[in-house]
C-alpha cells in the first residue's frame, strides 16, 4: 500500500465519519482500550473501497471520557492508531483523525454539534467543505456538519435509528438515512462520479 503523501497545493473533498456507532460499537460505558473495540465487520471493507476515492477519509469524533475522568488522553490515541492500523490491515486509509477530550460543560469549540474540529482539519489537511460529506449516527454529528457546511449523511448504525426519529423535529428531515457505511460509500461515490486517487497520507492530531 502506497504511503506516498497527498499533493499539499491541492484543496479536495472529504469523507468525515464519527468514529463510535459508524466504524464500531457504541458503549454506553465509553470505549476505554483496544479490546473494547469492536469494529463492525461490514466498516473495513467500505473503507477500503472509500480509499480507492480522491477524498480525504477523516475521523471526527466526542470523547469526553477523557474529560471526566475515565480515560487518559494517551489511551484514547491508542486506541485510535490501533483502529488505523486495523483499517489499513484492510486495505483502508484514514488521513486524520480529532478528538475532542471535553465534557458538554465545557463550553468548547471542538465539541460536536459545534464544527471546530471540521474546521481544524479543513484548514491543516487542505479540505473544501462545501463538496465533503459527514458520516454520523446522531443528531450531534449533524448539527456539526450543518455548521460546517459540509453534507450530512445519517447511518442506522450505533444510535442512527433513535436519531431518524428526531429528524424532522430537529428541522434536518432532508437528510439521507441509509443501513451501514457500505451503503453510504456507495451513496458518496455514485454522487461524486467515482473518482480515484490511490495517495494515502496520514495525519493525526491528538
Amino acid at each position: 500500500m502506497s504511503t506516498d503523501p497527498f499533493p499539499t497545493d491541492r484543496i479536495r473533498s472529504a469523507v468525515f465519519l464519527d468514529r463510535d456507532g459508524v466504524i464500531n460499537q457504541n458503549r454506553n460505558d465509553y470505549v476505554r482500550s483496544t479490546e473494547q473495540l469492536d469494529i463492525f465487520p461490514s466498516a473495513l471493507p467500505a473503507l477500503a473501497q472509500l480509499a480507492q476515492s480522491e477524498h480525504a477519509i477523516v475521523i471526527i469524533t466526542n470523547q469526553s471520557a477523557i474529560g471526566r475522568g475515565l480515560v487518559s488522553a494517551e489511551t484514547v490515541t491508542k486506541i485510535n492508531h490501533y483502529l488505523i492500523k486495523r483499517i489499513r490491515a484492510a486495505g483502508g486509509r484514514i488521513d486524520g483523525i480529532y478528538h475532542c477530550p471535553h465534557t458538554p460543560d465545557a463550553a468548547c469549540e471542538c465539541r460536536k454539534p459545534r464544527p471546530g474540529m471540521l474546521l481544524q482539519a479543513a484548514s491543516e489537511l487542505k479540505l473544501e467543505l462545501i463538496r465533503s460529506w459527514l458520516i454520523g449516527d446522531s443528531l450531534t454529528d449533524l448539527q456539526a456538519a450543518i455548521a460546517a457546511g459540509v453534507r450530512p449523511i445519517l447511518v442506522a448504525s450505533g444510535r442512527g435509528q433513535e436519531t431518524y426519529r428526531q429528524l424532522e423535529s430537529a428541522r434536518l428531515g432532508h437528510t439521507p438515512f441509509l443501513p451501514d457505511l457500505p451503503a453510504i460509500v456507495e451513496h458518496v461515490l455514485a454522487s461524486d462520479g467515482g473518482c480515484h486517487l490511490n495517495a494515502q497520507p496520514l495525519h493525526c492530531t491528538t
